[in-house]
């Protein structure tokens, strides 16, 4: 079965959650994150859990494992450090907990950031991978990259990535 009976075949709705990693921003002030899960259920997905996690390695893992145990969502989506200020640690608390990953997202990530913001994309560690049945997608916290990431990538695929996965 090619890639495009795949996709067809894909659910087209899946739960998801959403993290969103900030010393700063709260539930309210979660522009990125309101913005994900709105855009979420207008796609047609159910949204299980939103949550604000400061710029800590053991809070984002232990926030990400409590989501994904707690809710079981089929996806999770993190915004917010993934670049490479020293509290940026998103990437280094989530990547060891990957049974697998999914390499080519952060590369096509970045060259379409690159077509929108030249060469300012190689400040972004963006990710994404499998914690056991669950895909993790890892974003910068900036708004404009939430929504090109979900509009370009994520969204047009969770269906059939979550399917693969279980």
């Amino acid at each position: 079965m090619g890639h495009h009976e795949h996709r067809a075949a894909a659910p087209e709705s899946v739960s998801a959650a959403v993290l969103s990693v900030s010393t700063t921003r709260t539930l309210e002030t979660d522009t990125a994150g309101q913005w994900i899960a709105k855009r979420a259920e207008r796609e047609g997905h159910r949204v299980v859990a939103h949550q604000v996690v400061p710029d800590d390695r053991d809070a984002i893992r232990e926030a990400l494992l409590h989501i994904i145990a707690d809710t079981a969502p089929q996806a999770v989506i993190v915004t917010g450090g993934t670049g490479i200020t020293p509290k940026d640690v998103t990437i280094e608390a989530i990547r060891p907990l990957f049974n697998k990953e999914l390499t080519a997202f952060g590369p096509i990530f970045a060259q379409l950031s690159f077509e929108e913001i030249d060469s300012a994309a190689i400040l972004s560690r963006a990710t994404a991978g499998i914690i056991g049945a669950c895909v993790v997608f890892c974003l910068p916290g900036s708004l404009k990259a939430c929504q090109l990431a979900c509009k370009a990538l994520i969204f047009p695929e969770i269906g059939h990535v979550c399917s693969h996965v279980r």
